[in-house]
C-alpha cells in the first residue's frame, strides 16, 4: 500500500521525506516502518536518515543515485514547489567562476531557517544552513545571493582587478541585475561591501 503510494505520488529520483508522508490509515511509526523493508526488498533507496528516494534501474545494482544538491534544492531551497532559498558560499563562487576551488560543504540561505547559522550534515556531508537579511522571494532571490557574494568576494575570489571586474559584469548582465535593483538592500549589509563592490569596479554599476 505504501509503495503504491510513493509511486503514484514521487517521480523517480526524486528526494522523499519520511516526515512529509501522510498516508490515511499508516501511523508515521509504520511508514517508518515499512519504509525500511522497501529499502531491503530494493525497491527504493535510502539518501539519508529520513530520506528516500525511487531509484530508476542502472548498471549498478543500487539503481540511480540521488544528488545532494538535488536534496539540498528539495529540503532548504523550495517550500511547496515555491523558491525560499538559494546556494551561497564557496559553492556559488565556483559555480560563477570566481574561484576554482570544490567546496567540502553545501551553504545554503533559507526561509526555512530558524537560527542566523546553523550546520547539520547530509549524507556525511556538511551544510551550513543561515537565515535570510530579509525574506527570500522568486523576485529578489538573485539580487540577494548577489550580495552575499560581493560581501564575501575579498575572501573567495581567486581573480582581482580587471579580470573580477570583467567577469562580475558579465554576470550581472547575464542574469539581468543593475545597481539600482542592490541599492534597497545594501542597508542590511555590513559597511564592507561598498568596499568590495568599489574594488570590484561594479559600484553604481559603472567599471571603476
Amino acid at each position: 500500500m505504501l509503495y503504491e503510494y510513493l509511486m503514484k505520488t514521487y517521480p523517480v529520483n526524486e528526494p522523499i521525506f519520511s516526515s512529509d508522508i501522510k498516508v490515511e490509515g499508516i501511523s508515521d511509526v509504520n511508514v517508518r516502518r515499512q519504509l525500511g523493508k522497501l529499502v531491503d526488498m530494493g525497491l527504493i533507496n535510502r539518501y539519508d536518515t529520513g530520506i528516500y528516494y525511487i531509484p530508476t534501474k542502472s548498471i549498478f545494482k543500487s539503481g540511480s543515485q540521488l544528488s545532494p544538491e538535488k536534496v539540498l534544492e528539495c529540503k532548504y531551497l523550495k517550500n511547496k514547489g515555491e523558491l525560499c532559498g538559494y546556494m551561497s558560499g564557496l559553492m556559488f563562487f565556483n559555480q560563477t567562476g570566481l574561484t576554482s576551488q570544490i567546496p567540502m560543504q553545501f551553504e545554503v540561505v533559507s526561509n526555512k531557517a530558524t537560527t542566523d547559522y546553523r550546520e547539520t550534515s547530509l549524507a556525511k556531508t556538511r551544510v551550513v544552513i543561515r537565515k535570510p537579511k530579509v525574506p527570500i522571494t522568486k523576485d529578489n532571490y538573485k539580487i540577494l545571493q548577489f550580495l552575499d557574494l560581493m560581501k564575501d568576494v575579498d575572501e573567495y575570489a581567486e581573480v582581482t582587478g580587471a579580470e573580477l571586474s570583467d567577469r562580475l559584469i558579465a554576470y550581472m548582465k547575464r542574469i539581468q541585475l543593475c545597481f539600482s535593483q542592490l541599492e534597497p538592500y545594501l542597508q542590511f549589509y555590513p559597511d564592507k561591501i561598498y568596499k568590495n563592490m568599489y574594488k570590484a569596479g561594479i559600484l553604481h554599476g559603472i567599471p571603476a
